[in-house]
């Protein structure tokens, strides 16, 4: 193998740049030409793809986002747009490519293995849904981005005696707002995960209230409603003066923590070496502290599970 290139896809997460800066160095040290494309498998189609040096990446572990960009490319799924990228991959002689982003950007990854195009994933996402691995890039940073944020409203919250809603990310997956529920001490966390009753948080602020409480935190996922209609429902059980805070886009951007830096050094200097192995069709992942490798088959028939017992740990300290 003596050329290889790197993209990644879907929703930015902190800690990518750091990836990328894995595989450009970790390739280059190997004697290998590596190539970034940008804007994802979007960059591919249009062969947006340039070769890269040392310098390239040089500066870039402590940024957030993705220096090579990222984009949704739904058309994708159509087999003859698959045609299309191979072929523009062995116009440039590109014999491996490394992916880095979630579900959807491993699914385009597999579509190219199963084409003959040699793909290491790397799992990327704040969301941390990807089967097998303990945590994927972005991930801790996002909690770290909530939890300092919801301190903050805290501190709010207190001053003015009132309930707070903040809805935070994860449409299908509330392992973002259950561990920031654990972190930052909320009252209550819905996820996607378990059904809600919201009589159940009602009652739950209203015990508080009777024993002198004067305010409390509800972490809402968005995939269980908006901060807006949970407020809405609250009110109508409960004479409370509450506020709702969205927190948005701030969870993917900012710095990536040293923990998911290093994570995607590790994530991203395996995936090399494991192209130089001849593996393709591979899912870099972490299992106690070490770096370990899945096939596709394997990984996109699985799903993650969350660790529901952590809302008793809510329900206990919460009170």
């Amino acid at each position: 193998m003596k050329r290889i290139a790197v993209l990644t896809s879907g929703g930015d997460a902190p800690g990518m740049n750091a990836a990328v800066r894995a595989v450009v160095r970790t390739s280059i040290n190997r004697g290998l030409e590596v190539f970034g494309i940008s804007h994802g498998f979007l960059g591919l189609l249009r062969g947006d793809i340039i070769r890269m040096e040392l310098s390239d990446v040089g500066d870039i572990i402590q940024r957030g986002g993705t220096a090579l960009y990222s984009a949704r490319c739904n058309e994708f799924k159509d087999e003859e747009i698959q045609q299309i990228a191979v072929k523009i991959l062995k116009e440039f002689e590109i014999e491996g490519l490394v992916v880095i982003g979630g579900d959807g950007t491993f699914r385009g990854a597999y579509a190219l293995e199963k084409h003959g195009i040699k793909t290491i994933s790397i799992p990327a996402t704040i969301d941390n849904d990807i089967p097998f691995t303990e945590s994927s890039i972005g991930f801790d940073s996002a909690l770290n981005t909530v939890v300092e944020a919801v301190d903050r409203i805290r501190d709010t919250a207190t001053s003015h005696e009132r309930t707070f809603i903040i809805e935070v990310m994860g449409r299908d997956s509330g392992m973002l707002a259950l561990y920031s529920g654990i972190a930052s001490g909320a009252e209550s966390v819905l996820i996607p995960e378990v059904p809600y009753n919201i009589n159940d948080v009602a009652t739950k602020i209203k015990r508080g209230i009777e024993r002198g409480k004067t305010h409390s935190i509800i972490i809402v996922a968005e995939g269980v409603m908006s901060a807006e209609k949970c407020s809405k429902l609250l009110s109508e059980q409960l004479n409370i003066d509450s506020r709702i805070s969205v927190l948005g886009h701030i969870q993917r951007g900012g710095r990536p923590s040293s923990k998911d830096r290093i994570l995607a050094s590790r994530f991203g200097y395996e995936a090399v070496n494991l192209l130089l192995e001849g593996q393709s069709g591979q899912m870099v992942y972490l299992t106690q502290n070490s770096i370990k490798h899945v096939d596709y088959d394997t990984v996109l028939n699985h799903e993650k599970k969350i660790d529901i017992s952590l809302i008793d740990i809510i329900n206990e300290l919460s009170i």
